[in-house]
Order: C-alpha cells, then structure tokens, then sequence
C-alpha cells in the first residue's frame, strides 16, 4: 500500500469509505454472539487492521459498534480498514447484572479482539467487498477509555485476577502496534476509594511487560475524579511505566473526551473542539502508519507540524 502522504505530513484526499453493520461472529461460550462493524477504504489491497475499543461514557450507543465514528472513518478513509465489537459491557445489550464478568468484562472484552483476529475469514466472508484485500500481518489495536485498558492488555499489561489470584497475561503477538486513548493508569493507591472496591481488576494493573510499540494520548485537564486521586497525569502512566518504544501525545486543555472522539455532537463530550480532534485524527493515524510500515515518513512529518505550529494543540514525547 503506497502511504497516502506527501511531503510535509499533508494528507491526500480522503477515499469513500465502506461501512458494514453488524457482522456477527458465533461465539460459543459468550453470553451473546460477537458483533462487529466493518470499515474500509472502497478502494486499495494490503490494507492493514485496526481493531477498535469502545469505552464505557453514559450514551448508550457509543459504547457499542455504532460509537467512535470521528476515528473509524477517519482511519478508514486513509487507508487501514476498521473493526469495531460491541463489548459484553455495551448497554446496548441490556445483560442481566449478575452475567459472568459483569459490569466492565474487562478479560471478555479483550477476548473479543482475539476472536476476532481467529475469524478475520469470517469477516471477509460477510462483507465480500474486502475478500482478498486484507493484509493479515500488520494488526494495531486502539481504545478510548475503559477500550484503552483493553487494549493495553492485548498490548502486555498485566493484572491480577481478584477472583483467583492468577496473573493474567493478553498478550496478543499479532498486534504489533497500538493507541492508548485517554486510558486508565496505574492500581494501587491512585484509584478512588469506590474503584478500588467494586472494580479491584484495575488495583494491580502493571505496565512494566507492556513492550508493544504504543502511542499513548492524554488530554491535561482530564482529571477523571470519579476514577482516580491523582488528576491527569494518571492518564499518563502507561507511557510512564511502560518499557518503550513508546510515544506521548499530551493535549492541552483537553478533557477525557479529547475533543470529541467517542462520536460527532456527543453531550458527553466536556471539551468539544474539531481542532482537537483532527489533531488525534491525523497524529494517531501517522503513528500508526509508520510503525506498521518501517520507513515510512507520516509520524515525523506530523510531529514536525505539531512542532513548528505557534500555537499547538499539544506536544509529543518518546522514549
């Protein structure tokens, strides 16, 4: 796939984008069958995959495969196709409270990505566009939110289960990038009183396995009080506490909602600004493109242009 920039970061014009919902994966054991929707570019072969998160925000369906449209056709509509499940903790599907793993499913919702990447021919199968245009090799995952816990484990965080005591393990070797957006930090002492008490996954979440290459974005004014005591720069830890190669993308005067990325004129959105959210667009986009594809010059062309721009929207760090 030949990168869809020219010099100097700026994007071509953006392809028609293909968009395909529900694709329903059979999913033995799970209290529901797998949904997914599908978007790709309408044109273009070797395109590479991005598995995408939903969070857990009070609308009822962003959290679901309807949410994140602001990224997903982005992403789509420069080249990668986009694979989006409702998560057994949409309320869209209305399980009853007492459903195994309620009311986050933090392992089932990371599950999910796996099942996915197992029935990535059932997928092509449903949605006959894409047949044979999938490059299988080169696989990122990307979460807002409580999708950025699920995508850290699938990247090599670690945890605790409360239930039994085991240290799980994700780990998903044929994600070999991802994007962290907004995501919960470290356990311990840096959660509220009532997280640590009815949600004890996130007390012993570790990031120092988490080797995968990532770009982690934090907006500095996302205090997300109801999570933790520690204010925005827990949003930072998985940079943090993290081996590298990693990136950081602060925003500045952003709140948990980035700009807006969970979906186009959403309430929840404290900090809604298109500039923003343009900036994640295309920052996450180069990440993403030049880590799948060594060489290729997106992320230090847009690094730059945030760089040399008088007024930023944020900054950016590496290690």
């Amino acid at each position: 796939m030949s990168a869809p920039t020219h010099p100097g970061g700026t994007f071509r014009s953006p392809t028609p984008v293909l968009s395909v919902s529900p694709v329903v994966l059979p999913a033995p054991g799970r209290a529901v069958d797998l949904k997914v929707r599908v978007s790709a570019p309408v044109t273009g072969d070797d395109l590479p995959i991005i598995l995408l998160s939903h969070g857990q925000g009070p609308s009822n369906n962003l959290s679901s495969l309807n949410g994140y449209a602001p990224l997903a056709n982005f992403w789509a509509a420069h080249g990668f196709v986009v694979i989006q499940p409702t998560h057994l903790s949409s309320r869209t599907l209305s399980l009853a409270p007492d459903t195994p793993g309620a009311p986050l499913y933090w392992r089932s919702r990371a599950e999910d990505m796996q099942r996915i990447l197992d029935r990535i021919d059932v997928i092509e199968a449903a949605v006959p566009q894409l047949l044979g245009r999938l490059d299988q090799s080169k696989v990122a995952v990307a979460g807002h939110s409580m999708g950025g816990h699920t995508a850290s484990l699938l990247l090599g965080a670690r945890l605790t289960d409360p239930d039994d005591g085991t240290e799980v393990n994700l780990a998903e070797p044929r994600i070999t990038a991802g994007v962290l957006l907004a995501a919960p930090g470290r356990g311990g002492d840096a959660l509220t009183e009532f997280v640590a008490e009815h949600y004890s996954f996130f007390l012993t979440t570790d990031f120092s396995k988490m080797t995968t290459p990532a770009l982690v974005v934090a907006g500095d004014k996302d205090t997300s009080a109801h999570l933790t005591v520690r204010g925005p720069d827990w949003h930072t830890d998985p940079y943090v506490l993290s081996p590298g190669p990693k990136s950081l993308l602060t925003l500045f005067d952003a709140e948990h909602g980035l700009g807006g990325v969970s979906g186009y004129d959403v309430a929840e959105t404290t900090d809604e600004n298109p500039g923003r959210v343009s900036a994640v667009q295309r920052l996450t986009w180069a990440y993403l493109r030049s880590e799948l594809y060594p060489g290729d010059s997106a992320w230090q062309a847009e690094r730059d242009a945030l760089a040399a721009d008088p007024d930023p929207l944020g900054r950016v760090e590496s290690k």
